[in-house]
């Protein structure tokens, strides 16, 4: 299966007041590129949060939301960029 980058990677907010939707991203690609594990959280269109997990230092990661749900980190060393699968 192949991917297509939809937009530039770019850091994560590290709060969800700046967290982002990825310009409505389905997909998500994360990488943690600091060396300290970080939690990533995945937030409602309200601020509620849906879910929680930590990515380790270096990891690569996909997460599929929806597309008014937003995606913030422990730190902006987490970069996510969206991506359309085909």
């Amino acid at each position: 299966m192949s991917m297509r980058l939809m937009a530039a990677e770019v850091a994560c907010g590290t709060s969800v007041g700046a967290a982002s939707t990825f310009e409505n991203a389905v997909y998500v690609r994360l990488v943690n590129s600091g060396a300290t594990a970080r939690l990533v959280t995945v937030a409602n269109a309200a601020d509620v949060t849906l879910g929680t997990m930590t990515l380790a230092d270096g990891e690569v990661t996909f997460i599929m939301k929806d597309p008014t749900d937003q995606i913030f980190a422990a730190a902006a060393t987490v970069l996510g960029t969206p991506v359309k699968y085909s």
